[in-house]
C-alpha cells in the first residue's frame, strides 16, 4: 500500500477565526461536519463556505478550550465522526473520547426546517460498559476513532504503547447509540461486544495508534495512526510520524507513512472515504494542530490498495 497526498488545505470559518484542533469528519447533506475537540461547536464546510454549527452548551461559560487559557479539563473531546440516520433521515454521530467524565458525551447533528440542529446525551454508563469489555484501566480509555458499517460502528481505543494500552476496538450497534443519544433508550442497555486489538508498529520507538477509521466497500477498514509520544491518553506530545492501515478483522495487512507536507508530520485525527475506484481509495482526512491559534488543516489523500 503506498499514500499519496492530492491536495492540502487550511480551514477557516466565513468570518475569518480558524476551524480549531479538528478530530473528525462525516459527510452533511451538501458538505462536511468537521468535529472539532476543543470547542462546542463543529465546521459545516461546504463549496466556498465553512460555517459553525453548535452542538453542546458552553461549559462554564465557556465555548472554546486551550491549555493556555487554564480550560483544557473542560473540554468535550468529541473525537468520532460517523455517518448515522435518525428517522430514516441523515445524520452524523459526534462522540466523546471518555477519556476524563466531561467527555464522555454522544452527539446527534440532523437537519430541521433545513438546517443542522444538535441532540446531546451523557453516555457514561456506555463507556464505562467499554472499559469493561477492553480490560482497560479507565484512567486510559481514549475512544478516538469510529467506523460505519452497514448497522454497526467499530468504536476505536487509541492505544499506548508507553503505557502499555493496545490499540483496539469494539462493535456497537448505530441504532442502539443513535437512541440512547436521543434518550429513547437507556445508555447502560447499548450492547458492546467483538473487542479486538491491533499492533501497528512503531517509528523511532515511539508506538503507532489508531485515530481514526473508515469501512471499505469489500469489508476491510483503514485506520489512521500516530505515533505520538505522550505517557497517556489525556497529554500532547511531539508526533513523529502518522500512517494508514489497512486491516481485515484484528490482521493488519499493511502500513504505510502519510508523507510529511511542506516538511511537517500532520497529526491525521479524522478521516472519511470519499469513493474507491481503481485499486485506490479516495480519503478525506482531517488534521489536529494541537494548536489553538493555528487552522486545522484537510488533506485530501489517496491510499493505493495495492
Amino acid at each position: 500500500m503506498r499514500v499519496v497526498v492530492d491536495e492540502v488545505r487550511t480551514l477557516w470559518f466565513d468570518d475569518g477565526t480558524p476551524v480549531r484542533a479538528a478530530s473528525g469528519i462525516a459527510p452533511l447533506g451538501e458538505g462536511w461536519l468537521v468535529a472539532q475537540d476543543d470547542a462546542t461547536s463543529a465546521a459545516w464546510r461546504r463549496a466556498g463556505s465553512v460555517t459553525p454549527v453548535r452542538v453542546l452548551p458552553p461549559v462554564e461559560g465557556h465555548d472554546t478550550f486551550a491549555e493556555a487559557a487554564g480550560t483544557k479539563h473542560l473540554k468535550p473531546d468529541l473525537e468520532v465522526a460517523c455517518p448515522a440516520e435518525v428517522d430514516g433521515e441523515p445524520a452524523v454521530l459526534l462522540l466523546g473520547s471518555g477519556s476524563s467524565p466531561r467527555r464522555m458525551r454522544g452527539v446527534l447533528v440532523r437537519f430541521e426546517d433545513g438546517r443542522p440542529v444538535a441532540r446531546a446525551a451523557d453516555l457514561d454508563p456506555l463507556y464505562a460498559r467499554v472499559v469493561t469489555v477492553l480490560g482497560l484501566p479507565p484512567d486510559q480509555l481514549n475512544l478516538e476513532g469510529g467506523s460505519r458499517s452497514g448497522g454497526t460502528v467499530r468504536w476505536y481505543q487509541r492505544g499506548n504503547l508507553a503505557a502499555g494500552v493496545a490499540s483496539a476496538s469494539v462493535e456497537v450497534p448505530l441504532a442502539d447509540l443513535v437512541a440512547a443519544v436521543l434518550g429513547r433508550t437507556a445508555p447502560a442497555s447499548v450492547p458492546v461486544a467483538r473487542p479486538r486489538r491491533y499492533e501497528l508498529g512503531e517509528v523511532d520507538g515511539v508506538g503507532l495508534a489508531v485515530t481514526d477509521a473508515v469501512a471499505l466497500p469489500d469489508g476491510r477498514e483503514l485506520l489512521s495512526a500516530a505515533a505520538e509520544d505522550t505517557p497517556n491518553a489525556v497529554d500532547d506530545g511531539p508526533v513523529v510520524a502518522t500512517a494508514l492501515a489497512l486491516v481485515d478483522g484484528e490482521d493488519v495487512l499493511a502500513v504505510a507513512r502519510i508523507p510529511e507536507v511542506g516538511g511537517r508530520v500532520h497529526k491525521v485525527e479524522g478521516l472519511a472515504l470519499r469513493d474507491v475506484r481503481g485499486g485506490e481509495a479516495h480519503l478525506l482526512a482531517v488534521v489536529d494542530a494541537d494548536d489553538a491559534g493555528a487552522p486545522s488543516v484537510e488533506l485530501e489523500l489517496r491510499a493505493v490498495l495495492d
